[in-house]
């Protein structure tokens, strides 16, 4: 019993940090392009608008919009581009702008008017290879993995 109260405490205490916006995700490309997925399902009987943009501090800048009467500030305007993203999303990759990153920095994506946010510091950036984004996404259900068989062989 006391065994079992442990595990959880420990499942419980793992996955709240988990619990992030998985909707949005930033990685670097092997070319030190910025890739940020946004997968976001938009709502019904709407036609698919998105927005990207990324905030420092006080400053929020708006990267690449496909929103009438918004416009991208004129530093990304020739170095981003957005692909479609099956079944649901869009993704964003940000050309040369690995080493202009700010710091701290707060990714923020809008499909439909639906947002996603995430909060990521320049050194966590992760790698877009496969294994890095399905452990970043999947981290969450692989502590259960683990601590349900954990549990069921003790």
């Amino acid at each position: 019993m006391l065994k079992s109260l442990f595990v959880y405490g420990v499942l419980g205490v793992l996955l709240i940090p988990a619990k992030c916006d998985d909707r949005i995700s930033v990685c670097v490309e092997d070319d030190n392009d910025l890739r940020v997925d946004c997968q976001v399902e938009p709502k019904p009987d709407k036609i698919s608008s998105y927005e990207f943009s990324w905030s420092s501090g006080s400053k929020e800048s708006l990267i690449n919009t496909n929103v009438s009467g918004s416009a991208a500030e004129s530093q990304f305007r020739d170095k981003s581009s957005v692909e479609e993203l099956e079944p649901h999303g869009f993704r964003m990759t940000l050309r040369d702008f690995r080493d202009k990153l700010p710091h701290n920095t707060t990714y923020m994506c809008k499909i439909s008017g639906v947002p996603a946010r995430i909060n990521v510091e320049q050194e966590q950036l992760l790698p877009c290879s496969a294994v890095s984004v399905f452990l970043k996404s999947s981290s969450s259900w692989i502590v259960c993995l683990l601590l349900f068989f954990y549990h069921t062989h003790s």
